[in-house]
C-alpha cells in the first residue's frame, strides 16, 4: 500500500468507477470528482499527493485546452502539485506540451492497469521527494532567520568586548584558524558565527559541530563521512561534516572533550586538508575555515598529557578569550534590555524597562551561567511580570550568587580549579539533582557527568 492520496478528475462515471476500484487497492486514499471546478474545495479540504486529470470535459471537446487550463490553475495554487494527465491517443502531442508546462506525466485512455500503477507510483515518489525538499527548505530558512536574529550583533561596549570586536575585524577576512576560549554561556558560538559573517566565506555554509555531545564511536563517520557498506547500517555513501562545510566555515565546539586518539585523527585532517571516508581509501580535498572553542584549560591539559600540543598549535593561530559576564560591567544592562525587548515581543507583553533596584541586582549578581543565564532570567521575568516594569522579585535570583553575600573568589585559582568549584557549587545548590545542576551551568547532563568524573566529585 502506497502512502499517497490520489484525486481523479474525469467527467465519465465509468472512468471514475474503474479508477477508484483499481487504485484503492494500492493507494492510501482515492477521491474522485466529475468537474474540475471542484478542485479548489477538494485541495483545501484534503491532503492530495497526486492529481489524475482528464484533458477534456465539454461534450465533443478533444483539443485538450481545458486540461491545460486546469493544469495551470492547479500549479498556480502550488507549483509542487504532481499532476498526471489522462488523454486519448490523438492528444499525445498536446500532452507532451502540457509536460513542458509542468505536468509530471501522462497516460493514455483506455489504460492498462499495470501502466497506470507504474505511472502513479513514480508520481508518488516524486511527490514525497518534493515534500522532503520543501520541508528542508523551510527548516533551512527558519534556521537562517534565527541565526541572523540571534547573532546579528555582539552587544556591549565594555573594554574587553571592544578589544574582541577589533580583533574580529582583523582576523575574519583571513583563513587563520581561531580558538575561542571562555566559560559556558559567554557566547562562544556567537563570536564564531560573527567571524563567519565577517569573512569572505559569509555566503557559504556555517557548520556547527558540538563535539561534547558526539558519541566517540560516531566521531569519524559524522565528521569524515562513510562509504556504502563501511558498517552494518551504511546503506549509502554519506559525506561528513567537513565535506558538507566545503567552501564555508566549520565550528568545532567543546574540542577539549576529545580523547587523544580522536585528537590524532582530527590533527591529520587539519594538516593534510583531506578527509578519508570510513570504508574507502580515496582522499578527498577539503576547503574549510576552522574555528574551535572550549571552556577547558588546554595549556594545562597539554602539560598533563591529555591534549596534544601539536593539535593546539594547529587550531590556535589566533586565540580569543571571552570574558565572564560578571566582568563586563554595564554590558549586563545592555544585554538585559536587548533580551527584554526580544521576549516582550515574543510573549506579547508591554514591559518597558527594569526598575532601578532590579538594575542594581543585575549589576551585582555573580552570573555563573554568564550571558545564557541572563537570557533565561530575563525570559522568566518577562513571563512572570504583571506590570510595565521588571522588579527585583520578578528576577527570582539566588542570593547566594551575589558578590556581597558570596565567598571571595581566589584570583590565583586556575581555570580548572574554578571549574571544579563551580560544578561542586551547582551540585550542592541543587541537592545532587544532576539535571538542575547541568541547567544552572549551561551544560548537558552528559557534559556534567564527564566533569564529575574528571574532578572525582
Amino acid at each position: 500500500m502506497i502512502d499517497s492520496n490520489v484525486l481523479v478528475i474525469d467527467d465519465d462515471d465509468d472512468i471514475l468507477l474503474s479508477a477508484r476500484l483499481f487504485l484503492k487497492q494500492h493507494f492510501k486514499q482515492v477521491i474522485t470528482c466529475k468537474s474540475p471546478r471542484e478542485i479548489n474545495v477538494l485541495l483545501s479540504r484534503n491532503e492530495i499527493d497526486i492529481i489524475l486529470l482528464d484533458m477534456n470535459y465539454q461534450k465533443g471537446a478533444s483539443d485538450g485546452r481545458e486540461g491545460i487550463y486546469w493544469l495551470e490553475h492547479i500549479l498556480s495554487i502550488d507549483k509542487d502539485h504532481v499532476v498526471v494527465l489522462m488523454t486519448a491517443y490523438g492528444n499525445v502531442e498536446l500532452a507532451v506540451q502540457a509536460i513542458k508546462k509542468g505536468a509530471t506525466d501522462f497516460i493514455l485512455k483506455p489504460w492498462e492497469n499495470e501502466k497506470l500503477f507504474a505511472t502513479l507510483s513514480a508520481a508518488s515518489r516524486l511527490r514525497q521527494s518534493n515534500k522532503k525538499v520543501k520541508k528542508l527548505e523551510k527548516i533551512h530558512s527558519s534556521l537562517q532567520k534565527d541565526l541572523n536574529r540571534q547573532f546579528e550583533n555582539i552587544l556591549g561596549n565594555s573594554q574587553p568586548i571592544m578589544q574582541l570586536q577589533n580583533t574580529l575585524v582583523k582576523v575574519a577576512p583571513t583563513d587563520a584558524n581561531v580558538l575561542i576560549l571562555g566559560e559556558n554561556g559567554t557566547g562562544k558560538q556567537v563570536f564564531a558565527y560573527e567571524l563567519h559573517k565577517l569573512s569572505n566565506r559569509k555566503n557559504q555554509i556555517f557548520m556547527h559541530v558540538d563535539l561534547g555531545s558526539l558519541n566517540e564511536n560516531l566521531f569519524e563517520s559524522e565528521l569524515f563521512g562513510y562509504a556504502k557498506g563501511a558498517f552494518t547500517d551504511a546503506k549509502d555513501d554519506k559525506p561528513g561534516r567537513f565535506e558538507m562545510a566545503e567552501g564555508g566555515t566549520i565550528f568545532l565546539d567543546e574540542i577539549g572533550n576529545l580523547s587523544l586518539p580522536l585528537q590524532a585523527k582530527l590533527l591529520s585532517v587539519i594538516q593534510n586538508r583531506t578527509v578519508n571516508r570510513l570504508g574507502e581509501s580515496k582522499e578527498r580535498k577539503i576547503n574549510v575555515r576552522l574555528i574551535t572553542a572550549t571552556n577547558m584549560p588546554l595549556n594545562e591539559m597539554v602539560n598533563k598529557g591529555t591534549f596534544r600540543q601539536d593539535l593546539l598549535f594547529r587550531i590556535n593561530t589566533v586565540e580569543l578569550v571571552l570574558p565572564p559576564l560578571a566582568q563586563r560591567g554595564t554590558d549586563i544592562l545592555v544585554l538585559a534590555n536587548h533580551f527584554l525587548s526580544t521576549f516582550s515581543t515574543r510573549y506579547h507583553k508591554s514591559i518597558l524597562n527594569f526598575d532601578e533596584k532590579a538594575e542594581n541586582v543585575l549589576l551585582n549578581y555573580y552570573w555563573p551561567g554568564n550571558v545564557r543565564e541572563l537570557q533565561h532570567v530575563v525570559e522568566r521575568a518577562v513571563i512572570m511580570a504583571d506590570g510595565i516594569e521588571i522588579g527585583v522579585n520578578d528576577l527570582q535570583l539566588s542570593p547566594q550568587k551575589f558578590g556581597s553575600n558570596s565567598a571571595p573568589i581566589q584570583t590565583d585559582m586556575g581555570l580548572e580549579e574554578m571549574e571544579k568549584l563551580m560544578v561542586q557549587k551547582a551540585i550542592d545548590k541543587n541537592k545532587g539533582n544532576i539535571s538542575r545542576a547541568a541547567a544552572d551551568l549551561g551544560l548537558t547532563r552528559a557534559a556534567l557527568y564527564r566533569r564529575i568524573e574528571k574532578f572525582n566529585l
